[in-house]
């Protein structure tokens, strides 16, 4: 059982250690692709800790486990991960793994499901509102223009995706404005975004003890805005961009509530600081790449040693 230990352990380190030092870094909001990825790879040793610990586990409690798990092993190997010395305690650790790693499977399906429910509210709310011009065909990308007092501009993913914005959005955005907005929304859309979001929500909500879920829900809504940000401001500029978040959110009270992230995404607009060098982005890339095969190598450094 001290591997299994040992990966556990190294899993609750990983989670406690890596959102403290991503908070402390100053270059998350900087780079927010960069700190995307590199709190995906936190989250994926987190739970790559876990799946290696519950086989493991699992491996020394039931022989027939182990068996399928080192069926193709040499002996010497099989001998290395000293199977079957352990009883009560692998069987519950494998079994309360195999359940937490159940229960997030459950949680993802039911947060997919929820949101294609409300997409397919949205869809059909739309199909009222806004139907199909003559001629036009359904299964195309388009632009859709509701009526609504309150501006607003959203993507709807789906098949056809939909981009949607309201005659009030119409009538506050000025210039190139309207353009930067779509093209945040459309950024959205072209890095998958949604799916982020899935995953963060359903961790976070099936895990609501474990503080490295809810910082990474946190996270992902946040930086995927910072992302989509960027985008607009490169094709369209900073200030503009800045404007159209401001034009769009002014009368949500947004700016006057504390905990909102919009003051927060103008001022950044407003202040650029200097990016990375691109040789910082890819070492920074790489070591957060590098975190999720730290499990791995230590689940087969006993193997290794006795193949050596």
């Amino acid at each position: 059982m001290i591997l299994p230990a040992a990966l556990l352990m190294l899993g609750v380190l990983t989670a406690v250690l890596g959102p403290r030092l991503l908070a402390r870094a100053d270059w998350p909001d900087r780079e927010p692709v960069v700190a995307l990825w590199a709190w995906q790879c936190v989250i994926a040793a987190v739970l790559l800790c876990c799946a290696l610990s519950m086989t493991f586990s699992a491996a020394a409690a039931w022989r027939a486990v182990g068996g399928r798990v080192f069926a193709t092993a040499p002996r010497a190997v099989v001998e290395a991960y000293t199977l079957g010395t352990a009883g009560l305690l692998a069987q519950t650790t494998a079994v309360t793994l195999a359940s937490g790693g159940l229960w997030s499977a459950a949680m993802l399906v039911r947060e997919v499901v929820r949101a294609r429910a409300r997409r397919r509210a949205r869809r059909a709310e739309l199909r009222v509102r806004a139907p199909l011009l003559p001629g036009e065909q359904a299964n195309s990308e388009r632009l859709v223009v509701l009526e609504g007092e309150r501006p607003d501009a959203w993507w709807l993913p789906g098949t056809p995706p939909r981009l949607v914005v309201t005659t009030a959005a119409l009538r506050r955005l000025k210039g190139r404005q309207l353009d930067a907005v779509l093209a945040h929304e459309r950024g959205h859309a072209q890095a998958r975004h949604d799916w982020l979001r899935h995953c963060s929500s359903a961790l976070a909500g099936g895990f609501p003890q474990v503080p490295v879920f809810a910082a990474f829900r946190d996270e992902m809504h946040r930086l995927v805005e910072l992302a989509a940000d960027d985008m607009a401001s490169r094709r369209f500029g900073r200030l503009t961009t800045a404007l159209a978040l401001v034009e769009l959110n002014e009368d949500r009270g947004v700016f006057t509530t504390p905990g909102t992230h919009v003051p927060a995404r103008v001022h950044r607009l407003l202040t650029p600081e200097n990016r990375l060098t691109p040789a910082h982005r890819l070492r920074l890339t790489a070591v957060a790449s590098l975190i999720p095969t730290i499990p791995v190598l230590i689940a087969v450094t006993p193997g290794l040693r006795a193949l050596g």
